[in-house]
Formats: structure tokens, sequence, C-alpha cells
């Protein structure tokens, strides 16, 4: 369905960086609402290595239907040679948030 909401988790080195991805996120009606959380540390294994790293986490709403969109504007802005871009599908909500978000992103 064209509505079907998602959330899209996205990882980011810095809040500059991921105020820009947002602001082009939304400003382009990729996505209703994208919250950028404070600092974490993740972990992870990246070319035979573990890594600890700083990052923070974009919480984007949209729609399934925008999800390929979303993904290649992230691509385009993001400084990782592969970014963390997941979507989530969303299972149930309050309904007239999620026709918030159906209504404040673009047709896909």
């Amino acid at each position: 369905m064209d509505t079907e909401p998602v959330v899209v988790l996205i990882t980011v080195p810095s809040a500059d960086v991921g105020r820009q991805i947002a602001r082009a996120l939304v400003d382009e009606r990729l996505a209703a609402c994208v919250n950028l959380l404070p600092p974490m540390t993740s972990i992870y294994r990246w070319q035979g290595a573990v890594e600890e790293e700083s990052e923070q986490l974009l919480i984007c709403k949209t729609r399934r239907a925008l999800a390929p969109a979303l993904i290649e504007a992230v691509k385009s802005r993001h400084p990782y040679e592969v970014p963390e871009i997941i979507a989530l599908p969303l299972v149930a909500g309050f309904q007239p948030y999620l026709d918030w978000i159906a209504a404040e992103t673009r047709p896909a």
C-alpha cells in the first residue's frame, strides 16, 4: 500500500551530518519527521577489525513506497562507505499520526 508507514534508522558520525541529512529528507518530503538522538557508542566489525566509535542515530518516519528514494538521498550525502540505512515496518500506531506521515510525505 502506498501509505504503509515505516521507520528508517540511519547512523551518522556527528550531529552536523545528522542535521544535514535530516533537513534534506524533510525538505524533500521523503520523511515527515526525523529525530536525531544524542551520541551513542557503536561497536561493530569492519574490514576484519572490531571498531568502537561515537555515532548518532536518525529515526525517520516515512512511507514504505518512499524508502528507495530516501535511501538514495541518504547515500548521496553520507560520508560512510557503507552507511546503516534500514527500514522497519510499523505494525500499529495512533491512526491520526500515521495519517500525518502520509500527508507530509510526497507521492511515491
